[in-house]
């Protein structure tokens, strides 16, 4: 499914386990493992908690997506947020990341496609960032439902380069069609 207004606003990266990520020009997706030389790179997990528990396991987490407008709506309630800053690889506008599917695939004009496989679940180094910021992307819907607000992450199933100005399309994937959960 098109969506043409949906585009790539920043890219970062960082070779070690801090929380913000740099911004940088572009950043190189390598199938099954996620961006060249970001910390997270890898086919079994890399995040430190996880590899504490069960090193072996699959990297369901090898890309970090933000939508933009998630930073509009923090700024206006007073933190100081920008791109990278919340550990994101991509920072999109103009496509509602948490709606995604699970197994979604969102592709690159240069070629780099993107599996969905869940949302971020905000942690603690959050509120190390800026004090209340897990409290602010965390909500709950009218039914009781906790919406998390941190951003997907997704595996990469085609390698490619993405920088700022990217489109990005949406490819649903097949029924039966299952929400976004916590990875």
């Amino acid at each position: 499914m098109p969506s043409p207004a949906a585009t790539v606003t920043s890219v970062s990266l960082s070779g070690t386990h801090g929380f913000c990520k740099p911004t940088q020009p572009l950043i190189r997706l390598l199938a099954g493992l996620g961006v060249e030389g970001d910390a997270h790179m890898g086919a079994t997990v890399r995040h430190r908690s996880r590899v504490a528990r069960d090193p072996g396991q699959p990297n369901l987490r090898q890309v970090h997506l933000i939508h933009a407008e998630l930073h509009d709506e923090l700024r206006a309630a007073g933190f100081r947020v920008g791109p990278g800053d919340m550990g994101e690889n991509i920072t999109t506008r103009g496509i509602d990341l948490l709606a995604l599917l699970r197994g979604a695939v969102l592709r690159f004009e240069e070629g780099a496609r993107i599996e969905v496989t869940g949302l971020r679940n905000p942690c603690r180094q959050l509120d190390d960032f800026q004090a209340g910021l897990t409290a602010a992307v965390l909500d709950r819907s009218p039914e009781g439902r906790l919406i998390r607000k941190a951003g997907i992450m997704g595996v990469v199933l085609g390698g490619g380069v993405i920088r700022p100005g990217t489109a990005i399309e949406i490819e649903l994937p097949p029924p039966p069609h299952l929400a976004l959960d916590r990875v």
